[in-house]
């Protein structure tokens, strides 16, 4: 089958780059820079991205250095890319508390292939930030979101292009990250509705107690959008 969602979405992130000026010492993460990268994220796509069928789109915030800026996956570390995914890699298995938790509720929503096949799971910001050795989200710095929403809006539209279903998408991280996509929204209307949920990190590094709460949110959020879309 030949223009689908895999060949779009591998051909979107081969192609990313950023070419404005950062703040200083600020500098990019781009994991499909790496010839290993780009293999491994190629066969997660082809793997679970081989159709043309609507997704809907789940948006975290950007890559980090331990989930997809290493497997070029979003919220996906060499573990869960393996153990889960299937997809047999030879990176430093090194596990990292988003994608702990993504791949919990991925089971309990009834596994990779079934998820993947109604969400579309990506970034508002498809490339990660680096400063002084450390993750960096496109927000903490006023000077770098600036500088990055042109790129995030160009990235976002072209997603959309694939084939995304625009009735509604799911942004993880309900403080600035869905406060600065809300803001977006409203300017370009890439979606009817942007669904907010607490990000997994901060789920797992603050609120664990409280997992098993967030994950029923989490599924009970996924099922009514599968099902309001299927009703359309």
């Amino acid at each position: 089958m030949k223009n689908t969602l895999s060949d779009k979405i591998i051909n979107f992130y081969d192609n990313l780059e950023m070419k404005m000026t950062l703040p200083e010492g600020v500098s990019v993460m781009n994991p499909f820079s790496a010839a290993e990268i780009k293999d491994l994220s190629g066969k997660f796509y082809r793997k679970f991205y081989k159709d043309t069928l609507p997704r809907t789109m789940i948006l975290g915030i950007n890559p980090g250095r331990f989930g997809a800026g290493v497997t070029g996956v979003t919220f996906t570390d060499p573990i869960r890319l393996e153990k889960e995914c299937g997809i047999i890699n030879s990176l430093d298995k090194r596990s990292e508390l988003s994608s702990i938790f993504i791949y919990e509720m991925i089971n309990r929503f009834g596994g990779p292939e079934k998820f993947y096949s109604k969400f579309y799971l990506t970034a508002v910001c498809p490339l990660g930030f680096v400063k002084n050795g450390k993750n960096m989200n496109y927000y903490d710095d006023r000077n770098l979101e600036k500088s990055v929403t042109g790129f995030i809006v160009t990235s976002l539209l072209e997603q959309i292009r694939f084939g995304i279903d625009r009735k509604f998408c799911i942004c993880l991280g309900e403080g600035k990250n869905s406060e600065f996509l809300g803001k977006l929204n409203r300017e370009y209307n890439f979606f009817d509705q942007v669904i907010p949920l607490a990000h997994p990190r901060f789920i797992m590094q603050y609120r664990l107690k409280k997992k098993e709460e967030f994950m029923i949110d989490y599924l009970k959020t996924l099922r009514e959008a599968n099902a309001m879309k299927n009703e359309e």
